[in-house]
């Protein structure tokens, strides 16, 4: 459940900080005191786009942050799987910081982005905005509502069929590559020849374009290697008498003399006849080295040669060897079917229709399973909708079949309903009036939350339209459902206002030459001098009072049924 929104410098909101309670929290103002800005704040906590000029007072920071109690461990795991770790206590800090139109998301003090922040968010509270009915009016969000109400038993076969329709859709794509005319395939079994002879004809190995280029590196640039070696030659060897190797030579007989005179002197010699075999090592490699710099034209001009058969087949096949080589192999792949034609495309023919009809037995349990939920949603639904002051009312759902399966299967499905005694069913699209659509939201969202393990469903008039009886049913509806989940409502209706467990006002006022939208819990008191004024306007007499007085007491009996 969603305990407490704080918001700060948002819109004509100043400082916000609000605690909310289980069960049915209602909220009411004149038109204009901005109650409209309370949903827009709560959808900018739950990671909505940011509207433009939104922070209220430029160069400050816009703060919005929510918090909720979560005590389903299926809803903990979910949130874990998103890589939120909740408290120990089960709780959940969001928090949205609007600075110089930059914004900054956290969860539980855990920086996220906007999309990892809805996607906490949706397994945690559900909004209803008055825009958000307009959806039953679209006939492809009817199939959503259906596999969101029966997702436990429809989600696993639409990934069944998701994964067929994936498998038949890449084998008809092989079969359309390959579709081509005899004289076409002719062409294109020689060309692949060719280019498979020539790869094949080259044989180059892996490893050995590096090779190839190493050496031929070494013999473009051997003039002036060998000419640097035999610098260091000289330097270090015995054929100048002021070589490295002469002069060691020289010091050695020097300290010969003398080492039998003192210990450390001897220790001396030691280490400079180690120096004098180690020099005397590196010289005999180093003209190893340069006699092995003694290449002709002939073997410059076949490591030449070599380097461009393969630079050649690199730039025609592949950057590196092993592109190389993968070519050839899907080019005798091709090749070979190719060759085989009319006996791979027959197998692949078989192949195309076995995928098909696995596809379309999986898309038939997927319809079967979807026509059962929809029994079971569409009468819960006629049960909400008689409870919401439909009299005769009829809701059932309708089944087409697509003339190609898709990877969401083959049903092309829609609600119908009808309100009257004799009037046949009717798509919802074309029939539905707004305060019947609204009071229809309201009964699939009953439905809806029962499936559900979202804590917080949250209300944005879905009163608008409705008067009397109707009205009634609506605010018993929403106190049903707020038993088994914390409800946030904003309304403009006695009857909903006073079933309120909980009743908020929000009011806009004048402070220090700013206008400023507040919310405030009221009292028992308060509340129905609130209700008085919403079934009286502006003059609240006796009889208005007494008349919210009787509706907040019938309230409290209803509740408690």
């Amino acid at each position: 459940m969603l305990l407490n929104v704080h918001i700060k410098n948002i819109a004509l909101i100043d400082d916000a900080n609000v605690n909310f309670t289980d069960n049915l929290n209602i909220l009411t103002g004149e038109t204009g005191a901005g109650k409209s800005i309370i949903m827009g704040a709560l959808k900018i906590g739950m990671g909505d786009k940011l509207p433009k000029d939104i922070v209220r007072e430029a160069g400050k920071e816009g703060f919005c942050q929510l918090l909720f109690l979560v005590d389903d461990e299926a809803v903990l795991e979910q949130i874990r799987q998103l890589g939120v770790e909740p408290t120990e206590d089960g709780e959940i800090l969001i928090t949205r910081r609007i600075v110089n139109s930059r914004t900054i998301n956290t969860i539980n003090d855990m920086a996220v982005t906007a999309a990892r922040l809805r996607e906490v968010s949706a397994l945690l509270i559900d909004m209803h905005t008055q825009h958000q009915q307009q959806t039953l009016l679209k006939k492809n969000e009817h199939m959503k509502l259906l596999d969101k109400f029966g997702r436990a038993a429809i989600e696993p076969l639409k990934r069944e069929v998701a994964q067929r329709h994936a498998d038949y859709t890449e084998l008809v794509d092989q079969m359309d590559k390959l579709s081509m005319d005899e004289a076409e395939r002719s062409r294109r079994a020689e060309f692949l020849k060719y280019q498979i002879a020539e790869i094949e004809s080259a044989n180059v190995k892996a490893g050995e374009d590096e090779d190839i280029e190493h050496q031929y590196n070494k013999m473009v640039n051997s003039r002036d290697i060998v000419a640097a070696a035999s610098e260091v030659y000289s330097v270090t060897g015995y054929e100048n008498q002021s070589s490295a190797g002469n002069e060691i030579g020289r010091v050695l007989v020097n300290l010969k003399g003398i080492k039998e005179l003192d210990d450390e002197i001897d220790g001396l010699y030691s280490q400079l006849e180690n120096i004098d075999a180690l020099l005397n090592d590196f010289n005999v490699e180093l003209s190893n080295y340069m006699q092995s710099m003694n290449f002709d034209d002939s073997e410059f001009r076949e490591v030449e040669s070599r380097l461009d058969v393969i630079n050649d087949i690199k730039g025609k096949y592949g950057s590196t060897v092993d592109e190389v080589n993968r070519y050839l192999e899907e080019s005798k792949a091709e090749y070979e079917k190719l060759s085989e034609y009319d006996e791979y495309i027959a197998e692949l023919s078989g192949r195309i229709n076995k995928a098909k009809k696995l596809m379309i037995d999986a898309a038939d349990k997927l319809s079967a399973e979807r026509k059962k939920q929809a029994k079971l949603m569409c009468k819960e639904i006629k049960t909400a909708l008689s409870d919401l002051s439909f009299m005769q009312v009829d809701f059932d759902m309708v089944f087409d079949r697509l003339s190609e399966c898709t990877a969401n299967g083959i049903d092309d499905c829609y609600f119908v309903i009808s309100t009257n005694v004799g009037e046949k069913l009717r798509p919802l699209y074309d029939v539905a009036s707004g305060g019947e659509l609204s009071r229809i939201m309201l009964a699939v969202k009953s439905c809806m939350a029962v499936e559900d393990n979202i804590g917080t469903l949250v209300f944005d008039e879905i009163d608008v339209g409705i008067s009397g009886r109707a009205a009634q049913a609506v605010a018993e509806k929403m106190a049903l459902i707020s038993r088994k989940h914390q409800v946030i409502s904003i309304t403009h209706l006695p009857q909903i206002a006073a079933m309120a467990d909980s009743h908020y006002l929000i009011e806009k006022s004048a402070d220090e030459g700013k206008t400023v939208t507040k919310i405030v819990r009221l009292s028992e008191t308060e509340s129905i001098t609130e209700i008085a004024r919403l079934l009286g306007g502006a003059s609240i007499t006796d009889a208005v009072m007494s008349n919210a007085l009787e509706m907040k007491q019938m309230a409290e009996k209803t509740k408690k049924y």
